[in-house]
Formats: C-alpha cells, structure tokens, sequence
C-alpha cells in the first residue's frame, strides 16, 4: 500500500494530520490543562480526529485508482495555519487541510462513488467509537469513543454538505437516494452523539 502513497503524498498526510490534531486539541484544552491532560488530548486528537481524516482522504484516492485514476492528497498550508489559528483565538476549527485530487476523466457514477467513499468510511470508523462509548465506561475509554463518534459523523455530515468542491454535490448529481441515505445516517449519529 506504501508504495501507492508517494512520498510528498505521505508528508502532506502527515502535516495535515498533526495540525487538524493540533487544532482539535487548542479546543479541548481551553480554559487550561495540566502537561498530562494535554498530552492526552493530544493523543485523543490524533486517534479520533486524525484517523478520520486521514482514512477519509485515503478512502478517495483507493476508490479513484480502483477505477483506474490516479489521486493525491494535497495538502493546503494557508487553510492547515487557518484552522490552527482559528481554534486558538476563536475556539471554533475549521479544518480543510486540503483534499484528494483525482486526475483523469471520471464518469458522473465514478465521480459519484468516488466522494461517497469518503462519507461512507467515516460512518463505518462510527461503528467501532460508538462500541468504545457504550461499552467503555465513563472513563477515558468511554471519552475516546464519544469524540471519535462525533469527529466521524461531523466530517461525513460536513463533507455532504452539496455545496462547493465538497463530496455531496458529486454524490448528489451521481445518485439522489445514496445522498439521502449518507446524509441521514451522519445526520442522525451526529445528533446522537450530542444528546
């Protein structure tokens, strides 16, 4: 799989994967933390907010080059210090560290299938955080799995947005009853996670 992921491509994962957490964790620790706590936070912000977006990403380039394109994550520094900056003056991120760029000429379907990928990896990364907060106890454990929960769903809600560059405006045109269903589904875990 490595070899799939150049080296420019790794680091611009990477990059972005470190300042989303960095990010998400300027949030968690408002208000102050003992070195501990941020610490932990930090490693939370990488599990739960890391994973998800780095899966997401990967999710798009693996669909796109099963149909034989090529795709890359880029990533976007202005947009990466945005979100950093973001959360420590206002305490709100916006992360779009960047996205994955498909090169070749897809079909409205492949297109389609391909930003669902996405979502759809984000709403299954749900699966296995919603079984950490049920079952983990009220503890760390039980933390991780509630962050992680809402982080997947956000971003799958977020990113079917049908609007701009963002996956559900080409999940929309490609197929109406796929957008409905994805958006239900982060819609719904996302207002579970918060209630």
């Amino acid at each position: 799989m490595l070899q799939r992921l150049p080296l420019r491509e790794r680091r611009d994962l990477l990059i972005a994967w470190l300042a989303i957490s960095i990010a998400f964790t300027l949030i968690y620790i408002r208000g102050g933390v003992d070195p501990i706590g941020l610490v932990f936070y930090f490693v939370m912000s990488l599990v739960t907010v890391g994973v998800a977006f780095v899966l997401h990403e990967l999710a798009h380039k693996f669909a796109a080059m099963r149909y034989g394109y090529w795709a890359e994550f880029k990533k976007d520094n202005q947009m990466l210090l945005v979100a950093v900056v973001m959360a420590a003056l206002v305490g709100v991120v916006f992360a779009a560290p960047g996205a994955t760029y498909v090169y070749g000429n897809a079909t409205k379907a492949e297109n389609g299938r391909i930003s669902a990928a996405g979502p759809l990896t984000n709403l299954i990364l749900c699966i296995p955080f919603a079984a950490l907060m049920l079952f983990g106890g009220g503890g760390l454990i039980g933390l991780v799995g509630l962050v992680g929960l809402r982080v997947n769903a956000m971003i799958a809600a977020f990113n079917l947005l049908p609007i701009s560059v963002l996956d559900g405006r080409k999940v929309l045109a490609w197929n109406p009853v796929v957008f409905a269903v994805l958006m239900a589904a982060s819609a719904g875990l996302l207002f579970w996670s918060l209630f």
